[in-house]
């Protein structure tokens, strides 16, 4: 995997911009490292609506976060989240996101998620759409 401090915005297929919340801010008067994950929520949700996921029967469930802080955030500042399928498995796969401020980079992560059937209580095979979006 290319050194996750390298990353540029343009190693990303799809991007979602947010802005900063005077709530985002720390002790420190900086936005809270805590934070940056709900920034690759945010983001992360919009990428969903793309495979067409339901949260019933075509779902997923987050195992595992990672974050990688670089630098610090203030507020107010506009930022995007890049975002990619960086790995695909069998029943799982991850997303690799970056948070940029102009093209700084802040933070970013590895979020692995498993596809998850709701009604039948059961992992599945990861969907084609994701595959799809895999290959770009």
């Amino acid at each position: 995997m290319k050194n996750q401090i390298n990353l540029q915005l343009s190693d990303f297929p799809f991007h979602h911009e947010l802005k900063t919340r005077w709530r985002d801010l720390d002790a420190f008067n900086h936005v809270n490292n805590a934070t940056f994950l709900s920034y690759i929520e945010d983001a992360r949700i919009v990428f969903f609506k793309r495979w067409g996921i339901d949260f019933k029967e075509k779902s997923l469930i987050v195992a595992a976060v990672k974050i990688d802080y670089i630098n610090q955030l203030k507020h107010p500042s506009n930022i995007l989240v890049g975002q990619k399928v960086s790995r695909i498995g069998s029943k799982s796969f991850d997303i690799q996101s970056a948070l940029f401020k102009n093209k700084t980079l802040i933070c970013c992560s590895i979020i692995t998620s498993v596809c998850y059937d709701f009604i039948n209580n059961k992992t599945v095979p990861v969907y084609d759409e994701i595959k799809a979006d895999h290959k770009m």
